[in-house]
């Protein structure tokens, strides 16, 4: 059961850790962001445990998901950040390519994919894409 935040007794922002990772866009480096959000939410947990279980979980998979479209659709590096906000965690993901993410038919017969932005869209509490400089940032929220 989840609890209601408890505005009398804020974190400070020394106490809530931020994290920001760089990666090559290699497709190793999917696992290696994924490892750095477990990493992060490890370090965020000393401060403030999840209010479920599944909040931990449900961010290691949008983050594996963001890494892997961008090794797949965005030739080049990519850029990991997470930072906590007063009801979940934000996290952005920075690539080279200013092509915003689709949604692609999903197929199972074929196992070609298909179902990483829907999972994105239904997870998270908002989503946004904004074009930076040559590639876009992809910004999602989830409760913790």
């Amino acid at each position: 059961m989840a609890t209601e935040p408890r505005w009398d007794n804020p974190l400070t922002s020394r106490e809530m850790p931020n994290r920001t990772t760089r990666f090559a866009g290699e497709p190793q480096d999917v696992t290696g962001a994924r490892l750095a959000a477990e990493a992060y939410l490890r370090a965020l947990a000393r401060v403030q445990p999840p209010s479920a279980q599944e909040c931990w979980h449900d961010i290691v998979l949008i983050v594996t998901e963001l890494a892997a479209n961008a090794v797949q659709y965005a030739p080049g590096p990519f850029e990991l950040r997470l930072r906590r906000t007063f009801d979940g965690v934000h996290v952005t993901l920075h690539d080279s390519s200013p092509t915003p993410p689709t949604p692609r038919p999903f197929h199972p017969s074929s196992g070609g994919g298909g179902i990483g932005w829907y999972l994105v869209q239904t997870l998270c509490t908002q989503v946004s894409v904004v074009p930076e400089g040559e590639g876009k940032d992809v910004h999602v929220f989830l409760p913790w």
